[in-house]
């Protein structure tokens, strides 16, 4: 990259003397590939706004849906999300598509901190969610006293508090600057040491995500098992059944997509640890950094507008919207294919609501 080596020189020394210059890190120095990000950015962001802040209204619209546990984790998820999308979008683009760099080396760091803060909030969030379920089906009939609505926002306050403070660390001194130490290829300013370790936690949070749903999944089949041998009432089968293929389907939804968007961040960020990275490595990681954008988006339709009781306040505000002039009338016919909206919270409704028939080990 011509820019890049013009002034290489000038821009390394302003730092320490393993650092890159800023321009280094604007690889896309096509105007389609531009074209490409910007468009990808702005419908992913667009649609990651729109179904986490309509996610957020449903819930805290409505008193009996916002004090329970579960919705006080998914609302966490939505904000988190809805943050990612705005600070991610806006710095990304502004940085690799218009090519324009911060004042100072402290703005970049607070923009970054942000998009930080608010992924692996969202991850953190997932993991509470996941938690939350393992709880529910390990032992259903103390569920309700374990998980209350004040432990879960204790919770979430404790996450939040130590993601900022990690998230931040290079804005307050963790950074290749300060410690003259080495810069990571991949993000300016950012001390590979500090890289590693964010990397370590991110891994630690993805495969306890995934242990909490594999767990859960072998709960659920073992409890319908246990459901088959000592009921004879056929309808009750099938019913549990149905729910185990629902639930099976949703988990299976939920790990594909973490392990989609997430594994190619992680592998490309590991590799630039222990190897030197060419522009090719660095535009991949450019593209593959907007399914992180991606996971945000499809979170609201996996773990929310799949929930019965959202798709009903939904329901209720499309019926409200029907009687203000300018828009349709509700439709019956869709209403009645709203009401067949697959339920997410199944855990919820079909293995902690059981609590006369646990799940035997």
């Amino acid at each position: 990259m011509r820019r890049c080596a013009m002034n290489e020189t000038a821009r390394a020394s302003s730092c320490s003397s393993t650092a890159m210059p800023m321009e280094c890190y604007m690889v896309l120095d096509d105007t389609a590939q531009k074209t490409v990000i910007a468009v990808l950015c702005c419908i992913f962001g667009g649609l990651c706004i729109l179904e986490n802040s309509l996610v957020l209204y449903l819930i805290f619209s409505s008193r009996r849906i916002r004090n329970k546990p579960s919705y006080l984790f998914i609302s966490s998820l939505a904000a988190a999300d809805t943050l990612a999308s705005i600070i991610f979008v806006s710095s990304f683009v502004n940085f690799h598509v218009f090519n324009r760099t911060d004042p100072s080396k402290e703005v970049f760091l607070l923009k970054l901190g942000g998009v930080t803060m608010s992924f692996t909030a969202s991850l953190g969030s997932l993991l509470m969610m996941a938690f939350d379920r393992y709880i529910c089906i390990l032992k259903p009939s103390e569920y309700k006293v374990l998980i209350t609505s004040q432990r879960a926002l204790i919770t979430l306050v404790v996450l939040w508090v130590t993601i900022m403070f990690i998230a931040f660390l290079p804005l307050l001194g963790w950074n290749c600057c300060t410690l003259n130490s080495t810069c990571s290829e991949l993000f300016p300013f950012v001390d590979t040491k500090y890289l590693a370790i964010w990397i370590a936690s991110i891994v630690i949070l993805l495969v306890s995500i995934v242990y909490a749903y594999m767990h859960v999944l072998w709960k659920a089949r073992k409890h319908v098992l246990y459901m088959k041998k000592h009921h004879s009432q056929a309808g009750q089968q099938n019913t549990r059944m149905r729910m185990d293929i629902t639930l099976a389907k949703t988990l299976v939804i939920v790990l594909v997509v973490l392990v989609m968007c997430w594994s190619p961040v992680l592998v490309l960020m590991t590799y630039s640890l222990f190897a030197k990275l060419d522009d090719t490595i660095r535009k991949t990681f450019a593209f593959c950094s907007t399914l992180c954008l991606v996971n945000s988006m499809v979170n609201p339709a996996i773990y929310a507008l799949r929930s019965r009781e959202l798709c009903s306040s939904l329901r209720k505000v499309c019926s409200c919207l029907g009687r203000v002039p300018g828009f349709p009338e509700s439709n019956p016919e869709a209403e009645s294919t709203q009401r067949s909206c697959p339920i997410e919270t199944i855990y919820e409704e079909v293995i902690c609501n059981t609590v006369a028939e646990p799940v035997k080990n």
